[in-house]
């Protein structure tokens, strides 16, 4: 029986499911978060029992703390490990650069790129790297493998990935587009082509992961040629916190007429703007309850949003040269049924139409929402990056 540990490491805290492989099932879950606080917290569950536990009385002095209080509590309310022993431990990274296009083992020389690339990922990658070294000393005989949210990505074509500035600048500091979000839109874009039952070398597909973070992915083949996030997850949508495409001259403009500093334009566009500077919420479910009750603001905000989405559904059909299927996943994207009407009406000349029955349904499996017969097949297709990094994983252990 094969398990995997799969990690998502922030700067203070730390999220993990132990997957069993061979039924592609969770069998624990938790969250260590508060790491470096006077009092850390835990949140441990049991899936196989249901059992769910929480210690908010410990303090937890650093990710290497945080590991020895989940492996407590996985000692003492399972499952064991000595039972479910992991064979490899995977991590989600974020950014890989242009150095790895694929799921790579942890060596030294690894950690040190993943060092030297937190200057394209600062709020990221440093965190990510604190994760894999806590937990390598916490499961020192398996391998460690890193999982880039990028690597998915390292197939767009020149054109699609270089910007139109100074060429040596550029490539001197690495500014081009890396797009992100992959883990989940290779997951989707295969489990697609599993549901409809065609070969993914043979399909054409925009995959929509719309949640807090958000962004649109062009799968041609099972190859992503186009994606809307960029050099950082700033780009592309407008997302929970996030700006998405603006003009970046209205930078300039704002550190010149309105006083603010880079560091105040970055917390702006990346913490402040998006649903939550439009509306000042940035919780979809928020936004479309205070727009169903009138609300010409939280309206206004979701035209935008949808406004973008269609934009890219447009621009990535002329780029794909055709359409197969365009998939709904995430948060957002797999539990709103109004949105993904509303955002999807009036394509019919693309050959995407929804049905109104399929759509209203409620439920946790891939699913159809298109009409039988449509030339595009819509669908919903929940997203599952920990399997997905599990699997790979596993693959390399």
């Amino acid at each position: 029986m094969s398990t995997v540990l799969v990690v998502n490491s922030g700067s203070s805290s730390f999220k993990y499911q132990l997957i069993e492989l061979d039924g592609e099932r969770t069998l624990a879950s938790g969250l260590v978060e508060r790491i470096g606080e006077d009092v850390g917290s835990t949140r441990h569950r049991n899936e196989v029992t249901g059992d769910e536990t929480r210690n908010d009385t410990q303090p937890i002095a650093d990710h290497a703390a945080g590991f020895a209080a989940m492996l407590e509590a996985f000692d003492a309310h399972g499952p064991s490990f000595a039972e479910y022993p992991p064979v490899a431990v995977g991590h989600r990274v974020v950014h890989g650069g242009e150095d790895f296009d694929r799921a790579t083992v942890v060596t030294a020389d690894v950690e040190k790129a993943i060092d030297r690339l937190s200057a394209l990922a600062p709020l990221h990658n440093p965190a990510n790297l604190q994760g894999i070294r806590a937990a390598k000393e916490a499961f020192p005989d398996v391998p460690h493998v890193a999982v880039f949210d990028t690597a998915f990505h390292q197939t767009l074509a020149p054109a699609a990935y270089t910007y139109a500035i100074d060429a040596e600048l550029a490539k001197k500091h690495h500014v081009r587009r890396f797009g992100f979000h992959g883990t989940s839109h290779k997951y989707v874009s295969e489990k697609t082509a599993e549901f409809l039952g065609r070969p993914l070398s043979e399909l054409k597909i925009i995959v929509l992961h719309l949640g807090n973070g958000a962004s649109v992915a062009a799968v041609d083949g099972g190859r992503s040629i186009e994606t809307s996030m960029g050099m950082t997850p700033l780009e592309g949508l407008v997302m929970g916190t996030r700006s998405g495409d603006i003009d970046p001259a209205a930078v300039f403009h704002l550190h010149r007429e309105a006083g603010l500093d880079f560091d105040e334009l970055e917390a702006l566009l990346n913490k402040k703007s998006g649903l939550l500077g439009l509306t000042g919420s940035g919780d979809m479910r928020d936004v479309q309850d205070s727009a169903s009750r009138g609300d010409a603001v939280s309206e206004a905000a979701l035209a935008v949003y949808r406004h973008r989405i269609r934009h890219y559904v447009g621009a990535y059909v002329a780029q794909l040269g055709g359409l197969d299927a365009v998939v709904f996943t995430a948060g957002v994207g797999e539990n709103n049924a109004l949105l993904r009407r509303r955002t999807l009406l009036g394509l019919d000349f693309f050959g995407i139409h929804v049905d109104d029955d399929r759509n209203e349904l409620a439920s946790r499996e891939a699913r159809l929402i298109s009409p039988d017969g449509a030339p595009v097949q819509v669908l919903v297709v929940p997203t599952n990056e920990e399997l997905e990094i599990a699997r790979q994983a596993a693959a390399l252990s």
